[in-house]
């Protein structure tokens, strides 16, 4: 045998790859199996169980049961070997002659990762002592090994592992202020957050080395036989990096351009601007069906005003030569005029006037992203192309970091101002002053399109594809919560919630946007991947759907580049593509309000719940344009751009991490009246959190259940996370600044307009029903078991067909009984009845076989808002005015709970004058006569109160 030919090669970013894949996968087999099998036993700590601790440390994920227990340590075992190959392969790439430091940095590796074995196979349930020393070393020898590693590290991987290394001992603060305030003070669920840190750490950790697997993406290990003999071997590495390759080659090639007088995306400032001009788009058009929601939604139907949906055809504008010239020529005055209408839309306060405006903006926000599109592909570089595509993600990106620091409102939404928290004179201000400084390129140094590479001539599949590829984002990534309540399944919790998780989502974005930037190559496992994520986003709720969910995520981010890439390749033609798209993205979008509002839209029943459709068409689509791809082509000019690119992302990541940590509910509700053992329980018809002159209405809705001191409240028409809506959870901003635990109810993949419950209560149990519904819309429900001092007492939150669909109202009624009959604890209904008191299905609902009790049968001024109970002590009952917030009124009840084991079947219709009442079973007087912010009391001018 040849001592030239090696007899085995091994690429060493195997090594590093199998690093990560082995770390990474034995805290997620843990945590997975630790979830399944031992959550309420693992979420316990000394002082708090579920569900005052809702999440694992890692500790107890890895170390206190079986099997999570031994399948981390036989994945941790498998990743010693790598580890070690890890060090010495770092030993030998940041090597430095004359300098001590990669001999230090590989003993403290050697250190640091046998006390790793320590803490990992000494658990704390094992020795707490040894345990703690083991672990406390790890992260003592983390310092050095970072600050070393980081400073002698190439310049292609530096910047990332100098913000991982950031982002690892920035977690510390809250890491030990979050154990002090659980060893400490004992504070309820600081144990949980700590434990959010604690995973934080361990992400940090993996992601510090996970990033050799670039810089070994070019060295490989030879083994070659010494001396011709198969006996003997000898090391011999060969590190020659693609870069060093294909600049060699680049000196003989004729693809370079003279250098001109301007780059595209090459500073920190014009990326910021082109990042906001594309935020600015996403505020534009998703704002605009929150807008054209008002109106059907007021006619009960069909109105004729979404028909502005059409201002998204605006491309078509560019078949006109002298439209396309000034476009071209004057793009920054086209962006100037989306922000214009679409931002400056709040300062108008008629409705229909507003929603004009808006649909001004989008027409000229679609003429702008076209234009855009057209000038940079114009330029045959692919690193502008894709910068700008990575831009136009980020943007979103930015969007939906946004909406989660503002409860899924975006700031400068025109169904926002300053009086319901909304940023729009801020957003205008910096929305025009990017729109006229940003630059579109038109030539600059860069690589030619090579012209061996094959392009798809299909302007229509690539049309057809990017269409969809603008619905799916508009529909699943414009808000952070979407995905996570897709996967929403009630009581107690099984999967994430939207804060913190949102956060995680967020990240799934990012890092899809820059392996999107970065290497493209993989786009069809990467396709395959997010059609699967889709499928099992789509079939299974809890942690399961989300994974999926993220692995589609992931996919859709990465292909904003490869999308745009793609469009780009028909910038002359750029006019009839995007129509086409617009057309295609309008029609999926209509479908999936179709799914939902089937009942009031001609053609409904053929895509009645139909979301699989709806899911599967766009997947489809986008899946077939990025597999119909060629080749992806070679760029080396998008790594100028990665270092600059990559830290608006670090910081995005961060951003959304602060806002997570900021939006922790730290407080344990508490009721209101605890010593009287009083709930007081209302409901309301929210009608989506529009109000009467299509402004949002949060912040009244909280301040109003806020004052009438409600302890649970049931909440209709509440689900807004649709295009349609926005992409909006009404229940977050209320929950949170109430301290109050909230459900969503069935999510929007349930096709119901929602029903909400929150309560100042821990929710121990909830199930989501679909009530009988063969012709109209779909009756959701929500049958809740409450802990209410100590007494666990059942809510049920309930919204009726329409008044059309008799058949469907009475099956309701029937489906709605067995449910309140199935329980002998306490129950109180919070219901959407639509019936006539003492009359037709009302005799279902209050009835021996349900055991229900109307809070007062002498109301015959009800229609549609009811609120019933059993084996509680009722106290009170008033209707409060609604103001303009909405059409519906606020129905309240007081009621006395019974201590555990004893049941209160006491029932009298006798009122009594409110003197008699002790002052806190007492309504709030701020109620009486006119009100306060036009809530009073009315139809009875004062509450009723019972023996």
């Amino acid at each position: 045998m040849s001592s030239k030919s090696p007899l085995v090669t091994i690429n060493a970013q195997l090594v590093a790859i199998a690093h990560t894949v082995c770390s990474s996968m034995a805290f997620v087999a843990a945590f997975i199996l630790g979830y399944t099998l031992h959550f309420e036993k693992i979420v316990r700590n000394e002082y708090y169980g579920f569900p005052d601790e809702w999440f694992p440390s890692v500790s107890s994920t890895i170390g206190d049961r079986f099997p999570e227990r031994s399948v981390f340590q036989i994945l941790i075992a498998l990743t010693s070997g790598p580890r070690f190959l890890l060090l010495f392969f770092n030993y030998i790439t940041l090597f430095k002659p004359n300098s001590n430091l990669p001999k230090i940095a590989l003993i403290t590796g050697l250190v640091r990762t046998v006390s790793c074995g320590g803490w990992v196979y000494i658990t704390s349930t094992d020795d707490h002592d040894w345990h703690d020393i083991f672990m406390i070393s790890y992260i003592v020898l983390t310092l050095p090994w970072d600050v070393i590693t980081t400073k002698l590290s190439s310049p292609s991987t530096k910047q990332y592992r100098k913000y991982t290394a950031y982002a690892f001992f920035s977690t510390l603060v809250p890491l030990i202020y979050l154990f002090i305030q659980h060893k400490v003070h004992k504070v309820p669920g600081s144990y949980s957050y700590y434990a959010y840190t604690e995973w934080a750490l361990i992400i940090f950790d993996i992601l510090f080395d996970a990033w050799s697997i670039i810089d070994y993406r070019d060295f490989h290990l030879e083994i070659r036989a010494s001396k011709n003999n198969d006996d003997y071997f000898s090391l011999h590495f060969d590190v020659k990096t693609k870069l060093d390759k294909e600049l060699e080659k680049s000196k003989s090639s004729t693809n370079l351009i003279p250098k001109q007088n301007a780059e595209f995306n090459s500073s920190y400032l014009q990326i910021a601007m082109n990042i906001i001009n594309s935020y600015m788009f996403w505020s534009i058009f998703t704002s605009l069906f929150l807008c054209i929601w008002y109106f059907p939604l007021w006619f009960m139907g069909i109105s004729g005003y979404e028909l502005v949906i059409i201002s998204s055809f605006s491309p078509v504008a560019l078949m006109s030569q002298r439209v396309k010239d000034f476009a071209y020529n004057a793009p920054n005055k086209v962006r100037l005029l989306s922000i214009i209408f679409g931002i400056g839309a709040f300062m108008v306060p008629d409705p229909t006037i507003r929603l004009f405006f808006v649909s001004f903006g989008n027409a000229f926000a679609f003429i702008s992203l076209s234009t855009d599109v057209a000038l940079v592909g114009s330029t045959n570089s692919i690193s502008a192309i894709r910068t700008y595509g990575t831009t136009f993600m980020l943007g979103l990106t930015l969007s939906s970091i946004s909406k989660f620091a503002y409860w899924t409102n975006n700031p400068v939404w025109p169904i926002l101002n300053e009086k319901t928290g909304g940023l729009n004179k801020i957003g205008l201000i910096v929305g025009l002053l990017c729109a006229w400084f940003s630059t579109i390129p038109k030539n600059f140094e860069t690589f030619k399109r090579p012209q061996t590479i094959e392009i798809d001539n299909s302007w229509l599949t690539v049309a057809a594809g990017f269409g969809s590829f603008i619905f799916s984002l508009l529909a699943m990534l414009t808000d952070s919560s979407v995905i996570i309540l897709w996967t929403w399944d009630g009581y107690p919790i099984k999967g994430p919630v939207p804060v913190p998780h949102g956060a995680i989502t967020i990240a799934v974005m990012l890092f899809g946007i820059y392996f999107g930037l970065y290497n493209p190559k993989p786009f069809k496992i990467i396709t395959f991947i997010g059609i699967v994520g889709s499928i099992v986003l789509y079939s299974l709720p809890g942690w399961f759907g989300y994974y999926g969910g993220l692995l589609y995520t992931f996919w859709l981010s990465f292909s904003g580049p490869i999308c745009f890439e793609q469009l780009s390749q028909h910038y002359k033609v750029i006019p009839k593509v995007m129509i086409v798209s617009t057309i295609v993205a309008t029609i999926l979008t209509l479908m999936h309000v179709w799914v939902v509002a089937y009942a009031f839209v001609p053609g409904g029943p053929l895509l009645r719940e139909r979301t699989d459709v709806v899911l599967g068409s766009s997947v489809f689509l986008l899946a077939f344009l990025m597999l119909k791809t060629k080749k992806m082509n070679d760029n080396l000019q998008v790594n100028r751009y990665m270092s600059k690119i990559g830290n608006f992302m670090i910081a995005m990541l961060f951003l959304s991490g602060i806002i997570a940590f900021n939006r922790f509910q730290y407080d344990v509700p508490k009721p209101y009246h605890p010593k009287s053992r009083l709930v007081t329980a209302g409901i309301w018809t929210i009608h989506f959190g529009l109000d009467n002159d299509m402004w949002a209405s949060e912040y009244r809705m909280r301040d109003l259940i806020r004052d009438a001191e409600l302890d649970i409240v049931g909440l209709l028409e509440s689900d807004t996370e649709r295009i349609i809506m926005g992409n909006r959870d009404l229940t977050q901003r209320i929950a949170e600044e109430l301290d109050m635990y909230a459900d969503f109810g069935p999510g929007p993949n349930k096709h119901t307009w929602g029903a909400a419950l929150l309560s100042k209560f821990p929710i121990l149990n909830s199930t989501h029903h679909l009530l009988p519904s063969p012709v109209g819309e779909l009756a959701p429900a929500i049958h809740a078991t409450l802990d209410m001092y100590g007494t666990l007492v059942d809510v049920v939150v309930f919204h009726s067909g329409q008044e059309e669909d008799v058949e469907d109202r009475r099956l309701q009624s029937l489906e709605l009984q067995k449910i309140m009959g199935s329980s002998d604890r306490p129950m109180i209904l919070l219901s959407y009845l639509v019936t006539v008191p003492l009359e037709g299905n009302y005799n279902t609902y209050v009835s021996e076989e349900s055991g229900m009790h109307d809070i007062d049968p002498s109301d015959d001024d009800r229609w549609c808002e009811y609120i019933l109970y059993k084996n509680l002590k009722r106290t009170g009952y008033a209707r409060i005015s609604r103001g303009s917030i909405t059409d519906t009124e606020l129905q309240v009840g007081k009621f006395v709970v019974p201590f555990p084991g004893e049941v209160d079947q006491s029932y009298s219709q006798e009122k009594v004058p409110e003197i008699w009442m002790n002052e806190d079973k007492r309504f709030p007087s701020m109620f009486y006569g006119e009100g306060v912010r036009e809530h009073a009391f009315h139809v009875f001018t004062e509450p009723k109160y019972f023996i």
